[in-house]
């Protein structure tokens, strides 16, 4: 693979005008080279964002959806919907879907299979907590992860494993190298795809995260939201 991926997870946050403003600039201080970038955008950005992505070439993604092509489910938007505004990715599993709003291993892989077999790109999000750390289970709750939301999926070509320590998010922490070799290591022996880190990555770390052996890019959070940050970042 040529690059890293270098993925960019807005979250809850840019409106139309905020994400036009950051693309204004992000045009200006972007440099050609072989990363693959990827913004998951908010959905009533994505149409936008998703017409910038073809003059700046990345790919944009939905940050969530509901595995049903349609019914009586409201408040969510169906595969076939985020395909309209232009997006091929989706971003499934993060931390902050499966502790805040309770996804559970089988809900993710519903939309795993369902998003794959549509033909979206999938950025599969796994990660222990502090607790689970501290008490030696990092690995067992990483291979349920895997296990379950990759249950019955045979074809991974399309599928990128994010690894999120749960207590290294917005914290402000970051795992240290040794942790992320191992941990890469390991998931790389229950499943052979692109990897990328998620946890506090900014311009400041990236650099030493991706010379880390098994790390194929990074999943990015509040230094995506800036330009300056996340240019620095593409441009390593």
């Amino acid at each position: 693979m040529k690059g890293k991926i270098i993925a960019a997870n807005w979250k809850m946050n840019k409106t139309n005008r905020e994400a036009k403003i950051f693309f204004n600039e992000y045009a200006k201080l972007i440099k050609k080279n072989d990363n693959q970038v990827m913004f998951f955008a908010p959905f009533t950005t994505l149409a936008a964002v998703s017409k910038l992505g073809k003059g700046l070439n990345f790919v944009s993604g939905a940050q969530n959806f509901y595995f049903a092509k349609s019914g009586a489910f409201t408040g969510e938007e169906s595969l076939e919907m985020i395909a309209e505004t232009g997006a091929r990715a989706v971003l499934i599993g993060h931390s902050e879907r499966r502790t805040l709003f309770k996804e559970s291993d089988e809900l993710i892989n519903e939309k795993i299979k369902a998003a794959l077999g549509a033909g979206f790109k999938v950025i599969f999000c796994i990660g222990e907590t502090l607790d689970e750390r501290k008490n030696n289970k990092t690995t067992d709750v990483l291979k349920k992860q895997i296990t379950k939301g990759l249950k019955g999926v045979d074809a991974l070509n399309n599928l990128i494993i994010a690894y999120e320590p749960v207590w290294a998010i917005g914290t402000g922490l970051t795992a240290t190298n040794e942790q992320i070799k191992e941990t890469h290591a390991y998931i790389k022996s229950l499943a052979d795809v692109a990897l990328l880190y998620g946890g506090s990555v900014n311009e400041k770390n990236a650099a030493e995260i991706f010379a880390i052996p098994n790390v194929d890019g990074a999943l990015v959070g509040g230094a995506s939201l800036v330009p300056e940050k996340f240019a620095i970042m593409v441009n390593n």
